[in-house]
């Protein structure tokens, strides 16, 4: 027995000492309030809360500055408008006060300006969302590595090379497990729970998304994760159990560890709180849980994501959208939304123009700084996820009421800023004899397209194109009760202008753009049929040898909103015909009131549609386009990614798991392409398309019908009742084929060119001003690479042009961008304008890399700006 026992001591001795070893973990709990805009407050509460929270932080720290660092008092904001609300509120010497602990790691703040929903922004939206930190690093010198996404149950696949691009590294989710069509038993069984949430082009950040489990009530993988009951009594004591989850967590023992780090945080305390006051009880729950074999840390979360970077350098990746949900709500009240995407695309515009101008006056916008920022600040809140509008305190009308409060900060701006930037281009060109007016292109192409001139004066007459001397085809046509002078122009240079001059006399005798016969309008590149009902039933491409377009599905059209009876409406008509244009008519009610314009051109193989309801509606509406297609693939721009529309098991770039597929992101286009021959369908209106008869569950990747959301609650009662009362609707669509396969850049250039019309302006200069006819800013050499933003900077022009470019192709490219004079200087920035990598010009021009799919901003400097 002695014997046998010794003999078993050895054998246990033996096994211990050769098990592998456990290090010590380490464990992070973060606090934060858990921003709910708009939900338990209205502003000026929540704007209260906000400032009180950081004066009772602030004096914690400050408090418990001589503990040791891991139980030292820190504190998160879930959005840069905390910050915001606080130099707003507060002395400057306070807010240094705040900064000066953002800088010391005792205060977090991300990037986004509060928690958004993602999926119906604009690329651009997003970005300029983020400027307000992008100001404070600067101005600071400080750095915002943390962008959050919150409480929704899906998540875009673009954000994350935003995000990168913004100078973001690291991110965390927790979701709701609410109102939601997801299961649970999906929100708790992740591929991965911290992973790196890449984009296209390889950028992204360091994710921290756990399983939402469900032993308690609110749990890890939610958004208040070191919460475990609504109502703690004891919040030291009910952190204890935190911690003790996520010591169990941690497993780098079991060959199938679900959770293969020995670095673990609990993010998150404010749930659905106006506000939270629980310092003391983190730094308690930190002391009290810390052991041996474990440590402890009251964290800013970024210490986290540091410990993560240095001991797991190399973390899964995933490159997938999980598509939208709470995303969707911004389609109940959609023509609040459509104004806002409206005008995000007409900054575009107002930006290039206002860069064109600024070269000879640089500070003739300076007035509309402050409106500016409201606007970016806008764009970071429009979206806010409590657009569920179920909130606590806060009604469906008074969300509504708020919404459009901040839609109409944005567009007053952009529409001030184009304004005063069309007329101060306008004033810097001398006016002429003849009248004269410019044509400006605010893409980084030359184009060749319509322009529509606000006119009023003497008719006939003919325009003469300065540049090349020869006359251009004209027309008069009627928009609502104003008139326009629409001409065809050639070759107008990239972000730039050419001048036009109005003289009298006879215009050339020209054929119409297209030849109506009843219902029919046929042109050298379609014959298309527009029914009374406004849907439309056959298009035939005469390039492709008359190859039908229409294809009716589930007795459905092309540009069909539902109508059960194709002749129901008012006789077509024609509102406006010429050499440049024609454009068809049909008024019908079934199924609710509406209004469709077809247009189609001479020189331009673009077909335009102009759709308006004229009634309230409650509920779901969308316009079907059914196409004539077989064995398609149909790709779209999510944002910042061109993604295919299939799951990741079958080529595509949605996830197979955990993932809502009924609705997907509509920017910009969406395109369907056979081998060889396709259609891009350009959207300026709807922020969600479907494909067939997508579900929640089910994605008909291979349905020849898209279908795009008029609006409309998708999920029940979430978002606003009956559009908030609206009864105009406005959307403009656009079509063209391709008799190739598909090319992201040419997609987007249709569709750049449909939503990004051509500027007029009527020359206003006196002898002193520019006698220049022709103009161009900027170019670039590679046709994939395109031009997205160009703007001043926003310390002002003499801190240089902004220019910001998307490389459409799938392989790195060394495109050379030049100025329309020698480039001295420029840098390579965050798209937040953050100067990062110092550039050198070679031989005046700026040689620089782009990744595949990669969005880049750069800092150009011009120097001998006019004053």
């Amino acid at each position: 027995m002695l014997q046998c026992s010794f003999r078993h001591f050895f054998v246990l001795v033996i096994s211990l000492s050769t098990a592998p070893a456990q290090p010590v973990k380490r464990l992070y709990l973060a606090n934060d309030d858990h921003t709910d805009y708009m939900w338990s407050g209205n502003e000026v509460q929540y704007d209260s809360a906000f400032v009180k929270m950081l004066d009772y932080y602030l004096d914690q720290i400050d408090a418990t500055q001589s503990n040791p660092p891991d139980f030292q008092a820190r504190f998160n904001c879930d959005g840069s408008y905390w910050l915001r609300v606080y130099e707003k509120y507060r002395s400057p010497a306070q807010f240094n006060r705040l900064i000066s602990r953002i800088r010391s790691g005792h205060i977090s703040s991300p990037l986004n300006t509060l928690a958004d929903t993602y999926g119906a922004q604009p690329t651009e939206a997003v970005i300029r969302g983020m400027y307000y930190p992008g100001k404070l690093e600067r101005r600071f010198k400080l750095q915002f590595p943390l962008a959050v996404c919150m409480e929704d149950q899906t998540l875009p696949l673009g954000l994350s090379s935003l995000w990168a691009g913004s100078g973001a590294k690291y991110s965390w989710r927790g979701v709701c497990g609410c109102a939601t069509k997801i299961s649970a038993v999906s929100l708790e069984h992740r591929r991965h729970q911290l992973y790196r949430y890449q984009g296209l082009d390889s950028a992204g950040v360091i994710m921290k998304w756990y399983n939402r489990n469900t032993n308690r009530v609110i749990p890890l993988g939610g958004y208040a994760e070191c919460k475990t009951e609504r109502k703690p009594v004891d919040a030291a004591r009910d952190m204890a159990v935190v911690v003790a989850e996520l010591d169990a967590l941690c497993d780098t023992i079991s060959s199938r560890a679900s959770y293969p780090f020995n670095v673990a945080g609990a993010f998150g305390y404010g749930w659905d709180d106006l506000d939270t006051y629980v310092s003391p009880a983190f730094i308690a729950a930190a002391q009290s849980t810390t052991t041996a074999s474990r440590r402890v840390r009251v964290s800013n979360e970024q210490d986290f994501f540091e410990d993560v970077a240095r001991s797991y350098p190399s973390p899964p990746s995933e490159s997938v959208s999980y598509g939208n949900e709470w995303d969707l709500y911004a389609a109940s009240i959609n023509e609040t939304s459509a104004n806002v995407r409206r005008a995000t695309e007409k900054l575009r515009s107002a930006e290039a123009l206002a860069s064109v101008a600024s070269l000879d006056d640089a500070h003739f916008a300076d007035q509309l700084a402050t409106a500016r920022d409201l606007a970016c600040e806008s764009f970071g809140l429009y979206w806010e996820h409590d657009l569920t509008a179920d909130g606590n305190t806060i009604s469906k009308s008074e969300r509504a009421a708020w919404q459009i409060k901040i839609q109409q900060q944005i567009t007053s701006y952009i529409d001030s800023l184009f304004n005063r930037s069309r007329r101060a281009l306008a004033h810097q060109l001398k006016k002429g004899d003849n009248p004269r007016f410019y044509v400006f292109n605010p893409l980084s192409w030359s184009r060749s397209d319509l322009a529509d001139l606000l006119y009023d004066g003497p008719y006939p007459m003919k325009v003469i194109d300065l540049v090349s001397g020869r006359e251009v085809a004209s027309q008069l046509i009627a928009k609502g009760n104003r008139k326009f002078l629409r001409i065809h122009v050639e070759n107008v240079p990239p972000i730039g202008y050419t001048v036009f001059e109005i003289r009298n006399g006879e215009p050339s005798s020209l054929p119409l753009a297209g030849r109506v016969t009843g219902e029919i309008l046929r042109t050298p590149g379609y014959r298309i049929r527009l029914s009374p009902s406004g849907a439309i039933t056959e298009i035939y491409d005469s390039v492709a040898n008359g190859r039908p377009l229409v294809g009716p599905l589930d007795h459905r059209y092309v540009n069909d909103l539902g109508t059960d009876k194709l002749n129901d409406g008012q006789p077509v008509v024609v509102e406006n015909a010429g050499p440049v244009s024609v454009t068809l008519k049909a008024v019908s009610r079934n199924p609710i009131k509406h209004t469709v314009r077809l247009t189609v051109f001479a020189h331009n193989r673009r077909i335009e549609i102009e759709d308006s309801i004229q009634q309230n509606f409650g509920n779901l509406n969308s316009w079907s386009f059914s196409f004539n297609l077989k064995g398609q693939t149909t790709r779209h721009e999510e944002l910042g990614a061109i993604l295919t529309a299939k799951k990741e098991s079958r080529g595509g770039h949605y996830a197979s798991q955990n993932a809502r597929y009924d609705w997907q992101t509509f920017n910009h286009f969406a395109d369907l392409s056979e081998p060889g021959y396709g259609i891009t369908l350009s959207n300026m209106d709807c922020s969600f398309f479907k494909l067939g008869k997508s579900s929640v569950d089910s994605l008909w990747e291979q349905s020849p019908q898209l279908n795009a959301l008029a609006g409309g609650q998708v999920d029940s009662l979430m978002g606003i009742s009956n559009q908030n009362g609206q009864s105009n609707f406005y959307y403009q669509f656009a079509l063209t084929t391709h008799q190739s396969d598909f090319n992201a850049a040419s997609a987007m250039r249709f569709s750049l060119e449909h939503q990004n019309p051509l500027v007029t302006g009527m020359l206003t200069g006196g002898r002193s001003a520019k006698s220049s006819i022709s103009f161009s800013l900027l170019t670039i050499n590679n046709p994939d690479v395109l031009l997205w933003s160009v703007k001043p900077s926003e310390e002002g022009m003499e801190n240089g042009l902004i220019t910001r470019f998307w490389n459409m192709k799938n392989e790195p490219v060394q495109p050379v961008i030049r100025l329309y004079r020698p480039i001295k200087g420029a840098w390579k920035t965050t798209h937040i304008e953050t100067n990062k990598i110092l550039l050198n010009p070679v031989k005046g021009a700026l040689p620089v890399d782009f990744n595949g799919n990669q969005i880049n901003t750069f800092r150009i400097l011009i120097e001998d700006l006019k004053k």
